[in-house]
């Protein structure tokens, strides 16, 4: 293993402060490592601009790094290419739909099958609708269910 594949795996236990069931790794934030003589660059790409979780998302990583030996590290933030839903790995659709939180629809389905159409992630029911397109986080939408009765968050598709 490089030292390169060794700190992303360290970086894997970053969780992100919005939704702590995932990490970086899961979310698709955690774009690359890069290790000089006696520097650490950590690569990352936001949610989006405004994310607010950004700075404690970098405190964490220095955080972790320092406490395995890595004193010189620094955080990059890239904007492009542009984060997307799509980086969600599968493990954090998983982690998503267990925490309550309906993961986001994969890009290129029909309008049938589109944001319209989001299944509850208690009871699997399609019969849902958008209660505001904001949900806890900016990155999120509050949904209903009506057969369970119960509200959710929908991770929206960026």
């Amino acid at each position: 293993m490089t030292e390169e594949e060794e700190i992303f795996k360290i970086l894997e236990q970053v969780l992100d402060p919005e939704v702590p069931v995932l990490t970086i790794a899961d979310l698709g934030v955690l774009r690359s490592v890069n290790v000089s003589q006696d520097e650490v660059e950590v690569v990352i790409t936001p949610t989006y601009t405004g994310c607010p979780a950004m700075d404690m998302i970098e405190v964490n990583i220095k955080a972790v790094l320092q406490e395995n030996g890595y004193q010189n590290a620094i955080v990059t933030r890239v904007l492009a290419p542009a984060w997307t839903t799509d980086w969600i790995s599968e493990e954090g659709r998983k982690k998503l739909l267990q925490y309550g939180i309906a993961p986001p629809q994969r890009r290129g389905l029909s309008s049938s099958q589109g944001e319209n159409e989001i299944p509850c992630p208690q009871c699997t029911s399609k019969n849902t609708e958008m209660i505001s397109h904001f949900g806890s986080t900016a990155c999120k939408a509050l949904y209903k269910c009506h057969d369970c009765k119960e509200p959710f968050d929908y991770f929206k598709c960026l």
